[in-house]
């Protein structure tokens, strides 16, 4: 394996066991997307930096603000890894309240989209910038109603900073999720997956390149083409390295944070594992030419995945109540 890879591995394993025991009440999921930015970038994780962006998180918001809920690590992450954490706080602010204005729902997704164009653009540009978002997400909306939510805020918010014209990339995105439908059955994983591959670039061969990653994970008992694995079959299939050697780094990345503590069976399942292990190696490979685009997918596969997780727990206590009143 390359040692630089090696050394990003072990950077996050370790990143995570000494995130264990602080944020206690923050989703362990989180946690772990919190050690791989920091990893991403060759850095142990300073948990003095962020709990300087918790509490000024803290400061700026009230209690009951999307900005302390699911993506509150994510945004603590993101701003102690900046220069100046509380510049950029309030930059994110102003644009969440412009987004808002602009008729996005508030959500822990809009966060994220809200940083994306803090950082992304400079200040005489947010509103034209928040207006191109709309014009995307409206554009998705108009053809896949059902599809189309929240959880699509931020790739139109990376769409909106991007240079594609609107109408082109609502076009390219619609031809490549028909290409794909007949290989994936996962409705909302291949929106995501389409929205990808939009934003990596404009080769033909890109729909051909996922379905052969996708087939050849599968030969290996490693599927990716699970709603929360899509995502990142298609960073996969954009770094700059032929797909066997992309199967290979993934593999033995995974095989490799299998051995380290907390990353075992009982702890992390196979497919988020898989996710993690692919974010690792794409990071290594795209440097900085798609970071932005790999950090949003994983925010949003992650805030998915415990927003599902928060339901089903709603669901089951509902339902116990109810069978106790009844049997009462």
């Amino acid at each position: 394996m390359n040692e630089d890879l090696k050394l990003k591995i072990e950077l996050f394993a370790n990143n995570t066991q000494n995130l264990k025991g602080t944020f206690v009440w923050k989703n362990v999921l989180t946690k772990r997307l919190a050690a791989l930015l920091y990893a991403a970038k060759g850095k142990p994780i300073d948990i003095n930096a962020m709990q300087e962006s918790h509490g000024l998180i803290k400061e700026s918001t009230g209690a009951f603000s999307y900005f302390r809920g699911n993506t509150a690590m994510t945004i603590s992450a993101l701003l102690s890894l900046h220069e100046n954490q509380r510049e950029q706080l309030a930059n994110t602010l102003d644009v969440y309240k412009r987004m808002k204005e602009n008729k996005f729902w508030s959500s822990d997704y809009l966060v994220i989209s809200a940083y994306q164009i803090a950082t992304g653009t400079e200040k005489e540009k947010y509103d034209e910038t928040v207006m191109r978002a709309k014009v995307f997400y409206d554009g998705m909306k108009l053809r896949h109603r059902f599809l189309t939510g929240q959880g699509d805020y931020a790739f139109a918010t990376l769409l909106a900073l991007s240079e594609l014209d609107a109408f082109e990339g609502l076009n390219r995105m619609e031809e490549i999720h028909q290409a794909l439908k007949p290989h994936f059955r996962s409705g909302r994983g291949l929106q995501t997956l389409s929205q990808v591959l939009v934003l990596g670039g404009k080769s033909v061969d890109l729909v051909a390149h996922v379905t052969d990653l996708s087939g050849q994970f599968r030969e290996k008992a490693m599927r990716m083409d699970r709603t929360n694995t899509l995502s990142s079959l298609g960073m996969l299939a954009l770094l700059p390295i032929n797909g066997g050697k992309a199967i290979t780094k993934v593999i033995d990345t995974y095989k490799l944070l299998r051995t380290k503590k907390g990353f075992g069976y009982f702890s992390v399942t196979k497919q988020e594992l898989l996710m993690l292990s692919s974010a690792l190696v794409a990071f290594h490979y795209a440097g900085g030419a798609n970071s932005d685009i790999l950090t949003a997918t994983l925010s949003t596969t992650i805030t998915n995945i415990i927003i599902a997780q928060q339901t089903a727990i709603a669901v089951v206590v509902a339902t116990s109540s109810s069978a106790a009143a009844s049997s009462n």
